[in-house]
């Protein structure tokens, strides 16, 4: 007799909604007590302590399979912000509208090479280099979140964890070319909105800003090479190994570039293990919480009523906003699954998964938490200074910028 699965009551979603709420109002409400890293990881602790509780008795395996999924997640995350802190950008160019708009082009470009994680501890440093002469930064690192730590990523499998866990449910490594015209409409799209943005935002720059940024400029250049060497052994690493190989190499090449890499080097790039420190706290409390809500998910899924590509497009894109966008993606492909469409690859028609993965990746801008990326990138520029959105200020510039993006996605693709 098959075992049934288990699936937690409705109320089980509230520690991870409590733990929601902590992230956008604690930052406001209590700013002192939220700084530290410790108490973050002690409210997540809390709210998750009954949830480990549930499936420790329950479903201990959804639970072992959760741990997993986190180590490999922060194992990831780790190994490229180590490296990548190994990699001193110096120079300081003009901070011109054009100047930021190619840096987040190529940065889109960079996030599907080498990962949203990747590019965007890659990234972020030089260009709060470049403007630090200027006032008006938050809205350039926002528009970065968007375009390099999320939309950039949907060109490879490499790009972003869901799509590496499509290619190792069978997808075909290439299959993810067929979402370039969607990549190019959605980075298209939201770069101009980036420079209109910028543009006038530029102009309300002083004048002893603009001459600052004018003529404080140097020639760019790269120091720690090496440590793109290293990058691109972690990228082969996720490409080729399974776990836990694949985890004790990362960790091997970390450990590689935190020995060879000149202690001048890390400490001109202002490296600390803050921001990654504060994704590991966070992620631990989310990680856990959100068990239930996705149990509920997959049990109930098919109730959902989802038949259209455009359905799977918002479903799994609205859902990982909040919730981490890999186990989303593999909820709606199995819920696709169990509706017997035409098997086109992995047994579901190539729209439906071109939605459910676009939804995904494009998605997981829309908050802080959507993208482990996110809160990195916020933090790199808090500790640089750059007084950055709150968690529901961050969802305003989303909701006006992606929102109308994602509208015209679906009327163009779905």
């Amino acid at each position: 007799m098959q075992e049934t699965a288990f699936v937690p009551g409705l109320a089980w979603t509230l520690p991870f909604a409590a733990m929601l709420l902590a992230i956008a109002l604690f930052p406001l409400a209590a700013p002192d007590f939220w700084a530290s890293n410790l108490r973050k990881l002690a409210v997540g602790a809390v709210l998750g302590l009954p949830v480990l509780i549930l499936y420790a008795c329950f479903d201990p395996s959804a639970l072992a399979h959760a741990a997993a999924d986190y180590l490999s997640f922060i194992i990831l995350l780790g190994s490229l912000f180590v490296i990548s802190g190994g990699v001193l950008v110096t120079g300081d160019i003009e901070a011109r509208p054009s100047v930021n708009t190619a840096f987040l082009a190529v940065g889109a470009v960079l996030a599907s090479l080498i990962g949203t994680t990747g590019a965007s501890v890659l990234l972020i440093r030089p260009l709060l280099a470049t403007n630090q002469e200027r006032s008006h930064v938050a809205h350039t690192v926002v528009f970065f979140i968007f375009i390099v730590s999320n939309i950039g990523g949907c060109l490879t499998p490499l790009g972003d964890p869901p799509l590496f866990l499509g290619y190792l449910l069978g997808v075909p490594f290439t299959w993810t070319l067929r979402l370039t015209p969607h990549w190019l409409l959605a980075v298209g799209l939201v770069l101009a909105a980036y420079y209109a943005v910028e543009r006038r935002l530029h102009a309300k720059e002083t004048p002893t800003a603009l001459t600052r940024d004018r003529t404080e400029i140097r020639p760019i250049r790269i120091t720690g090479r090496r440590n793109v060497v290293f990058l691109i052994a972690v990228v082969a690493s996720v490409a080729g190994l399974g776990a836990p190989h694949r985890e004790l190499a990362m960790v091997l090449v970390s450990v590689i570039s935190l020995a060879f890499t000149p202690k001048a080097v890390r400490e001109a790039n202002r490296f600390t293990f803050h921001a990654i420190y504060e994704v590991a706290a966070l992620f631990a409390g989310i990680f856990l919480t959100m068990l239930p809500a996705l149990g509920i998910l997959h049990a109930r899924g098919p109730e959902l009523g989802l038949v259209a590509p455009w359905q799977f497009f918002w479903a799994t894109g609205l859902l990982s906003s909040f919730l981490d966008n890999a186990p989303t993606y593999l909820t709606f492909v199995a819920i696709a699954q169990s509706l017997r469409l035409p098997p086109e690859v992995v047994g579901v028609t190539h729209d439906v998964l071109a939605a459910i993965s676009v939804g995904a990746v494009f998605m997981g801008a829309n908050t802080y938490i959507g993208n482990g990326p996110n809160f990195m990138v916020r933090a790199l520029a808090e500790e640089r200074g750059v007084k950055m959105p709150s968690f529901g200020a961050y969802m305003l510039y989303s909701t006006a910028v992606l929102i109308p993006v994602f509208v015209i996605i679906t009327l163009v693709f779905f």
